[in-house]
Order: C-alpha cells, then structure tokens, then sequence
C-alpha cells in the first residue's frame, strides 16, 4: 500500500443521484500521482458523469473528493482547473479561423491572467509566442503553426486541443474519449501522443478502446451502474469473470 502522498486524487463514497437514481455510487477512487488510469465500463455505466463530478460540472449528492490533498467536493469549474486539474477533449478549445499559433498563444495569454481580446495588438500576444512553439513541438504541431485550425485533419485537431491544455500547465489531465472519432490512422499517433505529454503528469482517461487502454495504463478502474466492478493492471481486469461478463464478451473485443 502506498503512503498517502503518492495519491494526487481521491474519492470517498462519490455519489450522484437524479431523481432517486444513482448514475454514481459510493465510488471510492485512488489515483497514483503520474500514472495514466483509465475509467472504463459499458455504456451508461456512470464514467461520465463521474468525471462531472471530479471537475466539479455537477454536485456530488454524497461523499468527498480530494485533489493534491485538499477538499474540492464543493469547488467550481474554474477552481478545479486553477488547482492544476484540467479536463481536455470534452469541450473543444480550438478556434477555427485562428491559425493553430495563435490558438496556443491566447491560451497562454489566459493562463497568465489575460483576457480573451482579439482586437487588441498582436502585441499582446507576440510575448508568447516562443512558449507557444514550445506547446506545438510539445505535440509534433510546430510545422502547422500558421496553418488555419480548421484546416488541420481531425487527428491534429485533437493534438492542438491537447496543446492549448497543455498551455494551462495543468497537473493532472483529464481525457473523455480521446479516440472517439477518429480514424484508425489517427489512433496510433493520438496515443503515442498521449504517452509523451503524460511524463510527469497524471492523467485520468476514458476510453473505449481497449488496445489504447492496454498500451497506456497504469491501473484500470471498472464501472458497472455507476459502481465499482474491479480495479487493477490490464491483465487483472480483463481477466476477471466479473468484468468479462459485464463487456459480454470480454473487454478484449
């Protein structure tokens, strides 16, 4: 068992019920500082909404949740990502019609407690632009710098996503779905990306795919009606009947 300090993120008990029904129950949720976990589980099992609760979106009807060793069960959106904790992919942070630079630069320009004003004198964000750079290479984007956003493949849309996130010098990140529309010549190079902005973060992710689950995890928590099945490595989990039964079938298919 591992001391108190290894854990970046706990949960105690988190629940969530809507109108008598609980689509999150007394999930208790430890996961290990610089480790990639994955929340996985079939469809309506409660991942979802769980990650709502970790980023504060909805309130917790029950139980506690604890970042980097304090209390957030009752915080916001914005004091959850302020602490270090931002969750990527659900909501789009890409403007389209701005080249893939300046997507980086205005996230910087926010993360040092600008303001998003495009009217103002490329001035403003000519200051960050060379730690701007440094977020594209960090995603294998800096040849597509002045490239149009919306011209990217869907693939490096996801990449400049992950760039802007990066760009708020987040802790921990959390993933819903990385995989989820794109194309099999996508995957592998979205996971080897995922691999290397994960060095020396902490990563909390949901995922259907379970080659992309095997690949990157750490450690695997299973949900079924929004409790735990079963928590461990890959091979713990896949092998269990429980969970082979909930995917029917198994989680290798």
């Amino acid at each position: 068992m591992s001391a108190e300090g290894d854990f970046i993120l706990r949960t105690e008990g988190l629940s969530k019920s809507f109108l008598g029904f609980y689509a999150v129950k007394n999930v208790s949720l430890c996961v290990r500082r610089h480790d990639i976990h994955a929340l996985i589980g079939p469809n309506g099992a409660g991942k979802t909404t769980c990650f709502n609760l970790l980023t504060a979106f909805i309130p917790a009807s029950a139980g506690r949740i604890h970042y980097n060793g304090r209390d957030i069960t009752r915080s916001d959106p914005a004091g959850v990502a302020i602490g270090g904790m931002v969750r990527s992919f659900q909501i789009s942070a890409v403007f389209g019609q701005m080249s893939v630079l300046d997507n980086v630069r205005v996230a910087l320009q926010r993360k040092a407690g600008g303001t998003y004003a495009f009217w103002r004198s490329h001035r403003v964000l000519d200051r960050h632009t060379a730690r701007a750079r440094e977020r594209l290479a960090a995603v294998n984007l800096e040849p597509y710098a002045q490239h149009v956003a919306a011209d990217l493949s869907y693939g490096r849309k996801r990449a400049l996503e992950l760039a802007t996130t990066l760009a708020l010098e987040p802790e921990m990140i959390l993933l819903d779905e990385p995989m989820a529309g794109l194309g099999h010549e996508d995957i592998g190079p979205v996971t080897r990306l995922i691999a290397q902005v994960a060095k020396g973060r902490t990563v909390l992710m949901v995922e259907h795919n379970m080659k992309v689950v095997a690949e990157l995890c750490d450690r695997i928590t299973v949900l079924q009606a929004g409790e735990v099945l079963a928590e461990g490595s890959y091979d713990e989990v896949s092998n269990d009947p429980l969970v082979r039964e909930a995917y029917v079938g198994g989680v290798h298919a």
